[in-house]
């Protein structure tokens, strides 16, 4: 299997269905494609019902195309990160990784037209994200959520109304932004810098207004993305974490136990805004975007600097923010459903608190004057 081979299966693969987001190669499967959140397969001529070993592994060796650092990592970690780039047709992020002594590859599609936040039908919050000078702002989620398509929304957002300089370190670049009211400079994991901790550390004498960083995957990255924040610069960067309010502890989690207060004191003067993104199936087809939100205001600080008690939970805050643009999943969620974007079976399987959750639907459909139950035939028994 030649490159040419590789890029004629990439392009079918592509071209199979609507709304490609993702190409999978594994062994025991055939060539397969995540389309609308689903994983289905692509037919091929000659057919290929179930790839064997050879020929996944020259299929991603063909992708890290005799690159030494990256063939190193395979090896040595199991895994290795590469971008790949099908000429005058689309751009992927390439994940190549070991499984039981064989390689499978996936490869993500990245969208060449930048986002905006308008199209993208984002809240308010990342409207006020773009327009926040410094500090530290984290957009957090299950891989796949979008985290990385809402930041490029945000920064063309800044590119069309400041004059600033942006320094962007990615895994690898995926977006790329021209040079509007905004100066760009992004750089790539691999190509560009060696470790997250040392492209921020050098970000930090290229004099930014803003920095974007991949991912805050340590606990140096993350004390120099503080200091970053605490120096005038806005700061912005993801996490994989499920809720906003969760990300706390992931952060925390970081470092020691002795220093747990100080970078409490850290995250609570530096943190803007944390929103977490999930993707639900929607009615008729595709996917839509529900959001956890929580904005920087004294009662978010206190819950950061002493940590999460009754009252003062983050949940709790966040149901008393939303003027103030924050939200929970739990609330967003029944928002889709009242406007019939994803069905009663879609928000209970994704919300937080299904009780909570049940009885805003409960609630909609009450207004609607649908039946809030299943239970039928009762009737009260009459005395003798």
């Amino acid at each position: 299997m030649r490159k040419q081979e590789v890029d004629y299966i990439i392009t079918r693969m592509l071209d199979a269905y609507g709304n490609v987001s993702d190409l999978n190669v594994t062994v025991g499967k055939p060539f397969q494609v995540e389309t609308a959140g689903q994983l289905v397969p692509v037919e091929m001529e000659p057919p290929f019902r179930e790839l064997t070993p050879f020929q996944t592994e020259i299929f991603a060796l063909n992708l890290i195309n005799r690159n030494r650092r990256l063939t190193e990592n395979l090896i040595r970690e199991g895994s290795c990160d590469l971008s790949y780039i099908l000429p005058g047709k689309a751009r992927f992020r390439v994940n190549v990784f070991s499984q039981r002594g064989m390689y499978s590859s996936v490869l993500r599609k990245l969208e060449t037209k930048i986002p905006t936040i308008e199209d993208l039908k984002l809240p308010d919050a990342f409207g006020k994200i773009a327009r926040e000078r410094n500090g530290i702002v984290f957009v957090t989620g299950a891989t796949g959520s979008g985290k990385t398509t809402s930041l490029a929304a945000v920064l063309n957002a800044v590119n069309e109304t400041r004059n600033v300089h942006v320094i962007t370190l990615e895994d690898p670049v995926e977006y790329s932004h021209p040079h509007k009211k905004c100066t760009f400079n992004q750089r790539e994991l691999g190509k560009d810098f060696d470790t997250f901790a040392h492209g921020l550390r050098a970000a930090l004498r290229q004099a930014p207004k803003i920095i974007l960083v991949g991912e805050m995957r340590d606990r140096e990255t993350v004390e120099i993305g503080l200091s970053a924040a605490e120096t005038g610069h806005l700061v912005l960067s993801t996490l994989h974490t499920v809720t906003a309010g969760q990300s706390i502890e992931r952060l925390l989690g970081f470092f020691n136990i002795e220093e747990e207060k100080q970078i409490r004191m850290r995250l609570s003067s530096t943190i803007r805004w944390i929103v977490c993104q999930r993707l639900l199936p929607r009615v008729g087809g595709g996917r839509v975007a529900a959001f956890d939100i929580i904005g920087n205001n004294l009662r978010v600080q206190e819950s950061i600097l002493h940590g999460e008690s009754e009252g003062k939970t983050f949940y709790e805050i966040q149901e008393a923010g939303r003027a103030f643009g924050m939200t929970t999943f739990d609330e967003y969620i029944i928002e889709l459903f009242r406007k019939g974007a994803v069905t009663e079976e879609t928000a209970l399987s994704y919300c937080s608190r299904r009780a909570v959750v049940g009885r805003g639907i409960d609630s909609i459909k009450s207004r609607r004057g649908e039946s809030t139950t299943d239970i039928t035939g009762l009737e009260l028994e009459g005395r003798v």
